[in-house]
């Protein structure tokens, strides 16, 4: 087998991964929906869903036209600046990448949150029954989300690529330079998607809890809470619609970027006559399209004992997607990465950027143990806070935020080792150009990325798992399921909660990743007109320079008052919700005694609406401010906002995620009975150290579930809206 040969994988893998999504959506459709009073309650669940996603598509699809147009204008106003492309149409070849882009992301979180609706009742009819089965169920609609989203992200670079010439022999390495628009509109729409879903979700989810369980004493979920539909909605509409957004837009701009990098290596590999030099460019995608396959295999694996921990059956698979993933890495390496020699020591070329890859799927594994080991309730830190709680919610909100800031100490040291590792791998591949400069070392770092990226959609799969079994949960307590099925949705509703929190890791150290690429990719473009202007190529960012440095700092203080925005969104929709659910138990008595039925659908619609309102502020500012940067104080400049923004970024979307997950699980974990007091009597529901876990739960909400994933979108969109708007900033 050849490297031409190889590439022709990836159009069959992304069609077949969409015919296995259908497969398993088939299958999960197929399933028991369970008694009337569940089917009631999931049918109120979807309505309110479809309603948001309607209003918030309106609003990303007229916001996408008016980036649209700006693109055309400003990429048309550069062609004769870029000889290489002159004659091509390449403003309106952007922009409609740019719309393929958002319309792809779109697609994928809408499919993603569909599934994810119509799983939830089954899950939680599978639970009357059987853990395994409810494990199987909820890990199937989440894997139809991962596969569709992941296959469309494939086919959508890969389709846009073909029609640009990117197949062609001649205009191979022109291509991936046209096709960034399709991951600056991916990023786009994730943000509105992200940002929207997770205000909802978190507002409704803080009103409720608080009204509910803090007020008026009532269990989670229970139906008498006007606020538990709006919570039940977010659910899906955050964590499914706007996390299959976000991996969407991450797998796409990631794509792109080492597309890009793989052009410098191409431009070595014909000078030397290497054996098929376009296999560098073309080497993520087949990459990613061997990730499919292994997952695909991997579904097969989850299975176990009534008994078992249902973490254990996820991990079974996620381990299988991972071995897969690395024996079809090292085939890819070894049949794509020929050059005419070996490297200076001796050892195949190829070996190093298997490496390479290796260290990227090894962080991907570090990654979730990272986050199972500071989210999970078998381990200190989750423990350490649920001990706090005994001494009220000052100590146990400490206690949190300083679980929150030390877990960027473990962060910070592995993304370093991975850049570290990958680059000085591929730096020893020997791969120099014609001035004499290391280019295998940076593509070393792509070659990481994408080994990172292979498991995306088994990861994307455990996420929505979260999700899902967390609206089961809700609806076996809405509809009063027996205790047994509560029990079971409950087990599975702390696993979620820890998937949820592993994928979001694990989202942002693939950015962190696909950052330093995108980074460099950015530096090419800059470069690349440049020297077509007979200007001076960037060789080095100069931070002592004053434009460099104001930038920088810009940079990072936008990733904070940016944060800032998202969580004071959620507190204001959260108050609007608070307010309306106490005076339907004020005017409405008869809702204690089940005489009277809450006004869901107001709830609702006050979510809805706020939620579109309070998300504009921050998802302007993210897309203005490098725009503004980059004008006044030039292409440099934005480099410097690039690097300090997207270190910035990383290390509070880790403080966010992963400490907002810990007081999750620690109220869980109160609420499972395994705290005790000196005396060894049991601190579970309705005692001070459960009241004082939920506020801080409801502290942590808005920190896990929208600032941080926002924060991974934002890095990234970063990234790709300068690397699109590169002209504007260098004129």
């Amino acid at each position: 087998m050849d490297a031409s040969a190889l590439q022709l994988i990836i159009l069959p893998a992304g069609i077949v991964a969409v015919l296995f999504a259908i497969y398993l959506a088939r299958d999960v459709l197929s399933r028991d929906t369970g008694t009337k009073e569940m089917e009631d309650v999931a049918g109120t669940i979807f309505e309110g869903a479809v309603a948001f996603i309607r209003r918030q598509a309106l609003l990303a699809v007229a916001a996408s036209v008016v980036i649209g147009v700006v693109i055309t204008l400003v990429e048309t106003a550069d062609v004769a600046d870029v000889p290489s492309l002159a004659g091509a149409p390449i403003g309106i070849r952007t922009a409609v990448a740019f719309l393929v882009g958002a319309a792809c992301s779109m697609a994928s979180g809408i499919i993603g949150m569909y599934i994810s609706v119509k799983s939830n009742v089954r899950t939680a009819s599978a639970a009357r029954r059987s853990l395994v089965e409810a494990v199987q169920v909820a890990m199937r609609g989440g894997a139809v989300s991962g596969f569709l989203v992941v296959a469309l992200s494939l086919l959508g670079v890969y389709g846009i690529f073909s029609l640009y010439g990117g197949l062609s022999a001649d205009t191979v390495n022109q291509a991936p330079f046209l096709i960034v628009g399709f991951g600056f509109g991916a990023s786009f729409v994730a943000l509105f998607a992200q940002l929207g879903g997770g205000i909802y979700t978190k507002a409704a989810d803080v009103g409720s809890d608080l009204v509910g369980k803090v007020e008026a004493g009532i269990p989670e979920d229970d139906p008498r809470n006007a606020g538990v539909i709006a919570d039940l909605v977010g659910d899906n509409v955050g964590d499914c619609a706007g996390r299959g957004a976000d991996l969407f837009e991450s797998t796409a701009a990631e794509n792109i970027g080492a597309m890009i990098l793989g052009v410098g290596v191409y431009a070595i590999a014909v000078a030397n006559n290497w054996p098929n030099p376009q296999a560098w460019i073309f080497f993520p995608l087949v990459v990613r399209a061997f990730g499919l396959l292994s997952t695909i295999v991997a579904i097969f694996f989850i299975r176990g004992r009534e008994d078992e921990n249902p973490m254990n059956m996820l991990n079974r698979g996620y381990w299988v997607t991972t071995i897969l993933s690395a024996a079809a890495l090292l085939l890819v390496t070894n049949v794509m990465m020929q050059t005419n020699g070996n490297a200076p020591s001796g050892l195949p070329v190829w070996l190093y950027f298997f490496g390479a890859g290796v260290v990227g799927l090894l962080t991907s594994v570090a990654f979730v143990y990272i986050t199972q080991y500071y989210t999970a309730g078998t381990f200190r830190p989750v423990r350490e806070i649920a001990e706090a709680s005994k001494t009220g919610p000052a100590t146990n909100i400490i206690s949190g935020v300083a679980v929150g800031f030390e877990t960027t100490f473990v962060t910070a040291i592995t993304i370093g080792i991975a850049l570290f590792a990958s680059h000085w791998l591929g730096s020893q591949a020997g791969i120099v150009n014609a001035d004499g400069k290391d280019v295998g070392g940076i593509f070393g770092t792509a070659v990481a990325t994408m080994g990172m990226l292979m498991t995306t959609a088994y990861i994307l799969a455990m996420d929505t798992f979260g999700p899902i079994t967390d609206n089961a949960g809700g609806i076996a307590e809405f509809s009063r399921a027996e205790a047994g099925a509560r029990e079971i949705t409950d087990r599975l509703d702390a696993v979620g909660n820890t998937t949820k929190a592993l994928t979001k890791g694990y989202a942002i150290a693939s950015a962190s990743l696909a950052a330093f690429l995108l980074f460099s990719a950015y530096i090419d473009k800059v470069n690349l007109i440049e020297t077509n202007r007979g200007g001076t190529p960037l060789a080095a960012i100069n931070l002592a320079d004053v434009n460099v440095f104001i930038a920088a700092l810009i940079g990072a203080m936008l990733v904070y008052f940016f944060s800032s925005l998202a969580i004071r969104a959620v507190g204001t929709t959260a108050q609007a919700i608070i307010v309306e659910v106490r005076r339907q138990f004020r005017e409405m008595p008869g809702i204690m005694d089940y005489t009277q039925r809450p006004d869901y659908a107001r709830v609702v619609d006050i979510t809805t609406r706020a939620a579109l309102r309070e998300m504009i502020a921050p998802g302007v500012v993210a897309v203005a401010t490098p725009i503004i940067v980059g004008v006044l104080l030039g292409a440099q400049a934005v480099a410097g906002l690039l690097m300090v923004g997207t270190i910035a970024g990383v290390l509070l979307a880790t403080v966010l995620n992963n400490g907002g997950g810990a007081w999750d699980n620690a109220k869980k974990y109160i609420e499972s009975g395994h705290l005790t007091d000196e005396n060894g009597v049991v601190l579970g529901k309705k005692t001070p150290a459960h009241a004082a876990a939920v506020v801080g739960d409801t502290v942590g909400d808005p920190f896990k579930d929208t600032a941080g994933p926002s924060l991974h979108v934002l890095v990234k969109l970063l990234a790709t809206i300068t690397l699109v708007l590169a002209p504007l900033f260098i004129r």
